[in-house]
Order: structure tokens, then sequence, then C-alpha cells
């Protein structure tokens, strides 16, 4: 089921891109108030964008943009809309996103081809263990996939692990979508219970929310944590309610696939140019065959690296490596730069911590600071010491580290209004001010 241009040359790949380019910004300009606008203003004349190179002489799209001209996006009428979806809002005003018939074609043609990258076939049964109501866009996309692809589909919903296994044991599901911190509750009520993990239906897991991976492609400490015990093959993923497109991994686990019909990818430094090959940078996308609401030069907010060497899976696309962190939650700490997966690969490593959470805050100087507040099972000073250590080994400083119990914990981490677990906390001054 691969698409014929993911197994096209590199040549033919963007030849085809660059005729897409053509036509969505000559539709944006005929149906878009916002982009037309912002063409006019910057006295742009479209035609003359012809290559991906040509990309750099247009203005970026930010999500402050969409949250301030959120109606100017939209390119039909609103009687045209099937479907409304939401972003989170986790800085600022949430951002919806009207889909129309022909948008939740391509939302289900998306989540089927990325599905069956990773294996998921017609016939296959899977529990999609993540919500499809409060206007996410995700549940619904998968389920939309899965139908595409004529596989079998348990709606069960986010949490409650002894209904997921009610329902494996129940249905013999061969995949599982799931947050994969959660896949550690799993195997924990498996091992109260008396559940042959490795007897079950479950073959594998898509991961969505939080990687799996380390910067090359090793399995990172949840990884592991979850095959040590549980013998299924975890997928890694990589999308946003913006861009309406997902980046799966194949089962060579060496990256998410871009899909060159649904999307045009940059990488771009700190002045919005792209970068060099092989360099890290913001993550930057253009949608291809959105009729409602589709974005140009959108810039993610996600610092990422991306590899062009052929995968051995035959497909000829671009590949995104993990998230490095999110440009707002870089760190500036005692003269070091940290993200927030770095500090929860080292937290993640030790399996006395039950709970954590990560909050910046800015100190008496205008600096950041970090606490980091977690609940143990046996808390005492020869652990804090050691974990203090371990931080100082592995990033060359140390954050204010203190104790905590579950039950203040688990609140804030599973927040009902979210589809994953919420563990960095950025209250930063500046960051108080963006969110007013």
């Amino acid at each position: 089921m691969i698409p014929k241009i993911e197994l096209a040359a590199k040549a033919d790949i963007k030849a085809f891109q660059e005729q897409k380019l053509q036509e969505v910004l000559q539709y944006v300009n005929a149906n878009s108030p916002f982009y037309s606008s912002i063409f006019a203003k910057n006295d742009i004349d479209i035609t003359t964008i012809k290559t991906i190179e040509d990309l750099a002489l247009l203005p970026v799209t930010s999500k402050e943009d969409l949250q301030k001209y959120n109606d100017d996006f939209l390119c039909v009428p609103k009687n045209k809309i099937i479907d409304y979806a939401t972003t989170s809002g986790t800085l600022g005003d949430p951002v919806t996103f009207g889909l129309t018939d022909k948008d939740l074609d391509r939302l289900a043609y998306n989540e089927a081809i990325s599905f069956d990258c990773a294996g998921i076939k017609e016939g296959d049964v899977v529990q999609l263990m993540t919500t499809i109501d409060r206007r996410f866009m995700a549940g619904l996309a998968y389920f939309l996939g899965l139908r595409k692809m004529k596989a079998g589909i348990i709606r069960v919903g986010a949490g409650i692990p002894e209904l997921q296994w009610d329902s494996i044991l129940k249905y013999k599901p061969t995949y599982l979508i799931t947050v994969p911190s959660f896949l550690l509750k799993m195997i924990e009520y498996a091992e109260q219970h008396h559940i042959d993990l490795n007897n079950s239906s479950v073959k594998g897991a898509i991961c969505i929310g939080e990687s799996v991976r380390n910067q090359d492609f090793s399995d990172n400490v949840l990884s592991k944590k979850i095959t040590d015990k549980w013998n299924i093959k975890l997928f890694s993923t990589y999308a946003s309610t913006e861009m309406s497109t997902a980046f799966t991994e194949c089962s060579h686990g060496i990256g998410g696939h871009h899909h060159p019909e649904l999307i045009i990818v940059e990488i771009l430094d700190e002045n919005n140019m792209p970068v060099q090959n092989g360099e890290s940078g913001e993550l930057t996308f253009t949608t291809l065959g959105i009729e409602a609401m589709p974005l140009i030069r959108f810039k993610t907010g996600d610092i990422v690296q991306l590899h062009s060497d052929l995968c051995p899976c035959s497909r000829n696309t671009l590949r995104v490596g993990p998230v490095i962190g999110r440009k707002q939650q870089m760190i500036k700490y005692k003269g070091t730069t940290l993200y927030p997966p770095a500090m929860n690969d080292i937290l993640n490593d030790f399996a006395v911590i039950e709970n954590y959470i990560i909050e910046i805050t800015t100190n008496e100087v205008g600096t950041d600071e970090i606490w980091i507040k977690i609940a143990v099972k046996n808390p005492d000073l020869n652990f804090l010491q050691e974990l203090k250590d371990h931080f100082r080994a592995k990033l060359r400083v140390t954050p204010k580290i203190e104790f905590t119990s579950n039950e203040i914990l688990l609140p804030l981490i599973f927040n009902p209004m979210s589809r994953k677990p919420i563990r960095f906390f950025d209250n930063r001054d500046y960051i108080s001010n963006l969110k007013q």
C-alpha cells in the first residue's frame, strides 16, 4: 500500500511537490483572507514561487497568527465544515480547525498509509486507547484511517488498565494505539493480576504523544522499560492538529516517514532560513490537499533533525527524528541549554520513581530555575544524592529536587482535558505573560 510517490526518485518527489506548492499558493491566495492579505501587504507575486527553495521568500506563519486571526484562515463557507477540532491551548487560546468532507477523506488516507507503514494490515484488530471526543483530531483520525484500511477497531478510550485488559483478552487486538507511558501501567496491572503479558494477542503498539527513541534511534529508557517485560514492537509517531498529517516509523524504527503528497517540510534556523543538511532546527510545514484551512510555512515550535538516506523499507522519503525539544521549552540553566526530554530520560531511568513533574520558574535574578518534584516508593537522602549525581553526570547540572506524593502529582499529570500525560510546567514570567 506504499504510495508510488514515496518510492520515486528524490528529484521526482521534489518536482511533484513543487507542482503541488504552486497549486496550494493559488488556492490560498484566492480563498484565504489571511494569506491573500499577507501576500498583498508584502507585495508577493505567488507566480514567482516555483521551487521548494523559493519558499524562503514567503513569510512564516505562527501559532500566534492562528490564535489572533483564526477565522481568516478558513477557505470555505462554514456550511461546508463537517467536523470541528481544536488544539490543546497550552499557550494562549486554543485554535479551531474546521474540516470538510474532503479533509476527512485526506485525514483517513494519511492514517491508513501511516498505519500500513507500521505494519497494520486489513484484518488486524486495533485497540484505540485514546480519546475520540473533546474536539481532539487524533482519535477521530485513527478511527477513520483504520476504517479505511478495513481493520477492526476497539474504541476503549484512555486510561483504566482493567478495562483495557478486559478488551484485550476478549477481542484479541493485534495492535494498540496509546501513549507509551500508559503501557507501564498496563504491565503493572498484568503483573498484579497474573496476566501473561507475552501470551496475549498484542504484537505491536503505535505510540503517540511521547517518543520511544533516542536521537540515534536506539530505544530510550521508556521504550526499554516496556519491552524488557512485554515483547511487543513499539512504533514512534510525530503529528499535530495543525498539519493533519502523521510521520510514522516503519519496522526499521529509524524515523517517521514523510508523506510528500500531503505536506512539504522545512527545517529552519532562528532567522527562518533553511538549515544545512543534517542540522537540527524548527520543523516548519506547508500542507497539501487541505480544503478548509491549509497552512503555508507554519512553524511547529518543535526542534528536530531530518534524515534523507534511503530507508531499508524502500521508501525514498525524508524521515523525521525524535523531537529534541520544543523551542519555547528551551531552558538556560547555569550556562547549559536543556530541553525537557533529556530530563525525562534521566527520571525514567529510576524504577523507584513512581511519578514526577518538572517545573520551570523565573528566579529573583531573572534566570531560569528548575524544580523537579518526585514521588518515590521509599524516599531517603541517599537516593536523592544518587539522583543529583546522575543529573550532574548526564547533563552537567543539578536541578532542585524535592519529594512529594503520588496523590499530589497524579491530578496534575493526568489532567482530564489533556489526551496525554503532562509532566512539564512552564511557569516562567514570559510564558505567564503569553498565557494572559
